[in-house]
């Protein structure tokens, strides 16, 4: 089977994979709950190429991030659920009926306000119609949070939690508080350590986290955005230390933890440098 720039190639390909007694015997043992967690996987895997910088590698990442739609779709296929044409069917559609100031016959030009305001009210609608098609019975979800997705990884989830109680007011008005929160919550976690609950510990730094997403959205920061930078930068300086040590002849192992931290602070300074002669703000 040839390499090809259709859709329908990598469909094909996927139906070859899971076929009994041809195909690929770990792609046969698959279902929706083990793969899920490679979908997660790969949607991260293209957020980091976009941080990078690195199209090519985008341009990969986006076609494994493909691939667990083809995948999920086939298995759905083999279900009789749905085909990957009812896929690429719902999103055609509501993209269209999400964007009548683009498809329809719309006289005037909608501000960002404006097409934000008739994305909600044909989300509202679509909820609706969803609701209504339920089997009758079926327990209704009344919290305003309950639209939000609980599939969601833990950051994104805090964030779209905090964003939508900030619907209704629920919020902070100054990112000052927060950063006052996030002390409390700190002093918090310092009196669990005498108490020497594990329990407690990992409730309190939960809170300190939540509380650090919410001080990144009144600072318009993408938290999860922010944390992939301050690995990456992580990385970097951790890698400074392993060269300074290799060229000395030293390894990380015989290294103490004094001399690493010297190590880390000539990165910090070396970089500084680097970023003021590039003329880029400074870094922590």
């Amino acid at each position: 089977m040839t390499p090809s720039r259709h859709i329908s190639r990598l469909i094909e390909i996927m139906a070859a994979l899971r076929t009994p007694g041809t195909g690929c015997p770990w792609d046969l043992e698959q279902d929706f709950t083990t793969i899920a967690p490679y979908t997660i996987e790969e949607a991260h895997e293209v957020a980091d190429a976009i941080v990078r910088g690195d199209l090519d590698d985008l341009c990969d990442e986006l076609g494994d991030l493909l691939l667990q739609v083809v995948f999920h779709a086939r298995m759905a296929e083999e279900q009789g659920a749905f085909a990957f044409g009812d896929v690429v069917e719902a999103i055609t559609r509501k993209m269209i009926r999400r964007h009548p100031h683009v498809f329809a016959d719309q006289d005037g030009k909608l501000t960002p306000a404006g097409v934000k305001g008739a994305w909600d009210r044909i989300k509202a609608e679509e909820k609706a119609e969803r609701a209504a098609r339920r089997p009758a019975g079926t327990p209704q979800h009344t919290s305003l949070l309950a639209q939000v997705k609980a599939g969601q990884p833990s950051l994104a989830r805090a964030l779209a939690l905090q964003q939508k109680a900030a619907t209704v007011g629920f919020d902070w008005n100054d990112p000052r508080a927060v950063l006052n929160k996030i002390r409390e919550e700190a002093d918090e976690i310092e009196a669990a350590l005498d108490r020497k609950r594990a329990d407690e510990l990992a409730s309190e730094t939960g809170d300190l986290l939540f509380a650090v997403v919410n001080l990144a959205r009144h600072v318009g920061a993408d938290p999860d955005m922010a944390l992939r930078g301050t690995n990456a930068k992580f990385e970097r300086r951790f890698a400074s230390i392993e060269r300074a040590l290799a060229a000395k002849g030293r390894s990380l192992q015989a290294a103490t933890l004094q001399e690493m931290d010297a190590l880390w602070d000539e990165a910090k300074k070396q970089e500084h440098a680097e970023g003021a002669t590039a003329g880029e703000p400074r870094q922590s």
